[in-house]
């Protein structure tokens, strides 16, 4: 594959994805730790940062030395045990054990037995996915990180102030919209993706449908009517996200909203009722390494940057279609890992009145009454608080 990287461009394009290759190890590196102890082997699989895959060796004592971290077996063929060695003469090996979950081994020579014992395969025998993945090295520039998504519904006048705010900064970032307005009206501009609905889907339907036309590593999420200002700095929050790789999500602030963020606690139940969760705003649980106006929360506000593969996992339920933001969170409750910045806001644009949006976007009793309906089964919960 080298051989296909423009000559001028090969060094620069080696450095750069050695670097991604690092924060992808970092991210996601699992490993199978096998355990040889005589007579007996075992396997595990554990998600891991990359420092546990860094070999070390139990020392000779029993007297076999063995690998007890760090070993990777690939699922269903042979690999070799790196590191055993033997520092005694009390071992015989019987071939007929070959493939079996026990061997002997014995040997008058110490030499030979340290080459057979180097010789020595690990099969795992249980085919598990998900046990590693494949690099995603990706350009340095905002525009091949970062895409700008939105959702829109009868709100043309505010989506296209959005437009122009977000063109004063970034020229030639794309934009995706989803757009189930009941008469849709056509989008114009550069690197501007518009995909039509049908009327009146809903926030999170729109939600699914944007996200999962990003191209790019990270998206940020933006409502229709935000405005971006010179404190919109996105390069500011994908540095938050690419120094700390196991985040999925960081949030900034808007204005009239603030630094807006919650956190869940779910409190268990038993097993025929469920349990309640919490919610609790502006609680955080402690900083972000190397970021102090950063912290660790379960919940933002609707300006986030997006890791896209994690937020796809979670996905958006379209069931929800009028008010939903926390559910999002929810669903992400113990999979996603959420942060707050105050040093990156977005405006917002004074509100216009529009009697047919209004009675579209405010939720009635009945809706309310089936969100909650919608929790107690879906989400397995007893009761959800809100403070």
């Amino acid at each position: 594959l080298k051989d296909h990287i423009p000559k001028d461009q090969y060094d620069d394009i080696v450095k750069r994805r050695a670097e991604e290759y690092r924060k992808h190890h970092i991210r996601w590196v699992k490993y199978y730790k096998c355990n040889l102890v005589l007579r007996k082997s075992s396997s595990l699989i554990s998600e891991t940062s990359s420092s546990l895959n860094r070999l070390i060796f139990a020392p000779s004592n029993s007297p076999l030395q063995y690998p007890i971290q760090g070993f990777t077996v690939v699922p269903l063929r042979k690999t070799l045990i790196p590191g055993s060695l033997c520092k005694n003469r009390l071992f015989t090996w019987d071939k007929e054990e070959q493939g079996e979950k026990e061997i002997t081994v014995q040997s008058t020579s110490l030499s030979d037995l340290n080459n057979l014992l180097g010789q020595i395969t690990y099969t795992s025998t249980v085919y598990r996915m998900r046990t590693g993945d494949l690099g995603k090295a990706v350009d340095p520039d905002i525009n091949s990180r970062v895409s700008i998504v939105t959702k829109t519904f009868l709100r043309y006048t505010e989506l296209q102030a959005l437009i122009s705010s977000i063109r004063t900064y970034y020229k030639d970032i794309k934009i995706i919209i989803a757009d189930d307005s009941l008469e849709p009206q056509k989008v114009n501009g550069s690197n501007i993706e518009q995909y039509i609905m049908p009327p009146a889907q809903g926030w999170f339907a729109g939600r699914n449908l944007a996200v999962s036309q990003v191209t790019t590593k990270y998206f940020l999420w933006v409502d229709d009517d935000f405005l971006f200002t010179d404190k919109t700095k996105i390069e500011n929050l994908v540095e938050v996200m690419e120094a700390t790789p196991e985040l999925d999500v960081v949030g900034g602030s808007v204005a009239g909203h603030g630094q807006f963020y919650f956190s869940l606690v779910y409190q268990d139940g038993n097993g025929e009722d469920g349990g309640c969760l919490n919610r609790k705003g502006a609680v955080t649980y402690q900083p972000v390494p190397g970021f102090p106006t950063c912290s660790f929360t379960s919940g933002v506000v609707n300006l986030f940057l997006g890791r896209t593969d994690a937020v796809r996992k979670v996905g958006f339920d379209p069931r929800l279609k009028r008010v939903a933001h926390s559910e999002f969170f929810m669903d992400g409750l113990g999979s996603l890992l959420v942060a707050s910045c105050s040093h990156v806001s977005i405006d917002h644009q004074p509100k216009i009145e529009n009697a047919k949006y209004s009675s579209f976007r405010n939720q009635q009793s009945k809706d309310i009454e089936d969100k909650l309906a919608h929790h107690f089964f879906k989400n397995h919960l007893k009761c959800v608080h809100y403070g």
